[in-house]
């Protein structure tokens, strides 16, 4: 859908403005046509005029009027996502309930019980990371959406839509809540649209998020594929041209067209491979979309796979087939990279007119073709999942959230049980994993597995394809590593609930042990003295301290210094909890701290300068793009925003987060490292030492290289005052004759 550029409220009259939604509004009812029945029209109207009433006196921060959103909103639903005229009228009324008079008996009322429980669902979603919520109650909310998703799973694909479009007119936003908006959208809303099936709106999402996140890197990928569109699309024509020939020839209708890779994944790989933007192999990616009946879609598909790699040398190591075993969104594809012309690797994908529909609408495609298979969906077992996973009570909420992530939005492989039976599993997932998806009782017993008839350990990381048996005994029982042994929220789970059982009964030890040494010193074993002993000990619980007691770790001589008041025990002094003065002084209106030669500027209600420690998992230094985390116990702590933290601290503790900006302080120098890659040539370390010591009389802190059959790989420590003096530095090493490479590294 093209973007509608914000309108300026103060170029248009009111009239005008009012032409302007009815213009918006019609091209939703054009979009929606061709599913509309008798009486949808008078009902979208009622929607429309509704909503358009509630939110009159609201605009957007561009300016432009409020209704405009929910209208768009809707457009994408349609056009974008293929819903039809019930998730039309919820998308018009989404923000209705949140935002204006209007109450969910009033949409009961008038469009019925089924309308109100979506327009439900999509206002609990509106809190779901809200930027103002407590962390764990941000995650419990994201526990409720997930209710709703298995309730009725548009509720999820209209807030995509929502989500989708607040990313495109991000731009009149600020720019702390671009960074947050946009963390929370590639950390939570990206991998969900991915396992709905929206490959596109997952694309965009992470396109859009990476333009705020690292505008530097997504402006840099996005000029060099705009500065060689004209010989890409060269390219990609000469690559098609044989396998366009062959298709004529041959008896099978199909569409053949390139494309290319989203500048998200281009970045994505730079950074994996650590390899340049002319390096990345599959920057082009050629799809062909086959016309076939539905008994015929496998077969048409492996027959233009074989005329592909009759014509170019396929990677066997990249064929991926998701034709016999399709992803549990209901993705079917086949793809393969094969060696095309000027030695470039090109993607391929091969899929039918249904299945290109199923990877672009997602789910709604996959319930438009749900009626042609009997078989328990993919879809529906992932649902009754999730459904699983949020009956455990136990588990935190955060810790759920994160389960979730690493359980349900990454991608999948399949494997085979003994008798052949496929077994999806999350991307990372072990034999131990595979154990407790077959059962939690296999998986408690389980000492390790066969994979292909060979012998491996419980902690062994399964790949798609891997046949597993798994070896149980009975003497075996879960311990606390094994937590690190898996990825799927049911096998942690199922160890947590173990472990706390096996505590509760070691501890059952130590509560004995300690009832007979109070009451031998002639005191009460009563709730108020076991308190005192787990204070004593600066402990949390009554079965951490039993527990302790009970394997030695704790042998209880101290008690000897207690004090018998009657039946009352004292400990010997009185425990001081010393508090940390930083979160003490450390209040909403950002006060000073009183830091001398501080050179970082935190915007609260007032713009004082205050004392802050710099993040060890990014170091940032100043000119670096930063935000301010406020952290329990230690004050504030800066990061950079592409910290590798960046996205989970913004997405699920926005309210912590502080606005920052770099004052120019000369005086300080921040210690930073430089990785330099080159041809191990004569004089090439002289060059290197005479630029940065000599020429640009920084001082190097440390200094190794490392040399090994003719390149040579260098690690600099150096202190620089800010980004600007270390971006000079980086760009006048590259221009030296040898040098391949300069990346900066985070030091110790």
């Amino acid at each position: 859908m093209e973007q509608t550029a914000p309108i300026n409220k103060y170029n248009l009259s009111e009239e005008e403005e009012r032409k302007e939604i009815l213009r918006h509004y019609r091209g939703l009812l054009k979009a929606l046509k061709p599913k509309l029945k008798p009486n949808d029209k008078e009902l979208i109207r009622t929607a429309f005029e509704m909503a358009a009433d509630a939110h009159k006196t609201m605009r957007r921060k561009s300016g432009e009027p409020y209704i405009l959103h929910p209208i768009a909103v809707a457009l994408i639903c349609v056009e974008e996502i293929g819903l039809g005229v019930r998730s039309t009228i919820c998308a018009l009324l989404h923000d209705t309930v949140e935002d204006t008079d209007i109450t969910l008996e009033d949409v009961q009322r008038e469009f019925g019980s089924e309308i109100a429980k979506i327009v439900d669902g999509l206002t609990k979603i509106s809190t779901v990371l809200d930027a103002n919520s407590p962390s764990t109650q941000q995650a419990e909310n994201f526990k409720k959406i997930l209710l709703t998703l298995t309730d009725d799973p548009r509720v999820i694909l209209i807030k995509l839509a929502d989500r989708l479009h607040n990313m495109r007119t991000l731009d009149s936003m600020k720019r702390e809540k671009q960074l947050k908006i946009s963390s929370e959208t590639v950390y939570v809303y990206a991998p969900l649209a991915h396992r709905m099936g929206l490959y596109s709106i997952k694309t965009e999402l992470e396109d859009l998020s990476m333009k705020y996140l690292e505008p530097e890197a997504y402006r840099s990928i996005a000029q060099k594929l705009s500065d060689t569109k004209r010989e890409r699309t060269r390219y990609i024509n000469d690559f098609i041209r044989p396998i366009k020939e062959k298709l004529e020839k041959s008896d099978i209708d199909s569409e053949i067209y390139g494309r290319p890779k989203s500048i998200h994944s281009i970045w994505s790989k730079i950074k994996k491979k650590g390899v340049s933007f002319e390096e990345v192999y599959d920057l082009f990616a050629i799809r062909i979309i086959v016309n076939s009946p539905h008994e015929k879609e496998k077969e048409d598909c492996w027959k233009v796979y074989s005329m592909i790699t009759d014509e170019y040398n396929p990677s066997p190591e990249r064929l991926r087939d998701w034709l016999s075993n399709p992803k549990s969104n209901g993705y079917e594809a086949l793809h393969t990279t094969v060696m095309g012309p000027q030695g470039k690797w090109v993607e391929v994908q091969i899929r039918t007119k249904r299945m290109n529909e199923i990877a672009e609408k997602g789910l709604a495609a996959h319930w438009k073709y749900k009626e042609e298979t009997t078989e328990e969906s993919r879809f529906d077992k992932w649902f009754n999942q999730i459904r699983e996973a949020l009956s455990n009570e136990d588990t935190s909420s955060m810790d759920f959230l994160q389960d979730f992530k690493t359980s349900f939005l990454t991608e999948e492989i399949y494997v085979y049980t003994p008798k052949g039976d496929v077994k999806m599993l999350p991307v990372g997932a072990t034999a131990l994993d595979f154990a407790f998806s077959v059962h939690s009782a296999v998986g408690s017993r389980c000492i390790g597995a066969k994979v292909n008839h060979k012998l491996v350990p419980i902690s062994y990381k399964l790949r798609s394809g891997d046949q597993i048996e798994i070896i149980t005994s009975a003497k075996q029982k879960p311990s606390e590593d094994w937590l690190n042994n898996v990825v799927t929220a049911k096998a942690r789970t199922k160890i947590k609930d173990a472990l706390r059982e096996e505590k509760k009964k070691i501890a059952d030890d130590g509560k004995y042990t300690l009832q007979r040494k109070i009451e031998g010193m002639g005191a009460v074993y009563s709730p108020g003295n076991i308190d005192e002993v787990v204070a004593f000990y600066k402990l949390n619980s009554h079965l951490d301290l039993f527990y302790k007691i009970a394997i030695k770790e704790i042998d209880l001589k101290e008690l000897k210094e207690f004090h018998v008041l009657g039946e009352r025990l004292e400990s010997p002094k009185p425990i001081k909890i010393v508090e940390e003065k930083a979160e003490e002084e450390f209040d909403e209106t950002h006060k000073t701290y009183n830091k001398k030669d501080t050179e970082l500027i935190i915007f609260g209600e007032s713009s004082d300068r205050i004392q802050y420690a710099l993040a060890n998992c990014c170091k940032p230094i100043p000119g670096d793009d930063v935000f301010g985390f406020v952290t329990t116990g230690e004050g504030l702590k800066i990061h950079r925003t592409n910290c590798p933290n960046a996205a989970r601290l913004m997405a699920n503790y926005g309210h912590r987060i502080v606005k920052t900006k770099w004052a120019k302080n000369k005086e300080i120098s921040f210690l930073t490292g430089l990785k330099i890659i080159g041809l191990d040539d004569v004089g090439v370390i002289h060059k290197i030492t005479n630029l940065i010591s000599g020429e640009m009389k920084f001082n190097i802190s440390a200094m190794t290289i490392e040399a090994k059959e003719g390149v040579f790989e260098g690690n600099v420590k150096i202190f620089v005052h800010d980004k600007d003096e270390l971006d000079e530095l980086c760009n006048r090493l590259l221009a030296l004759t040898g040098i391949e490479r300069v990346e900066r590294y985070d030091t110790e």
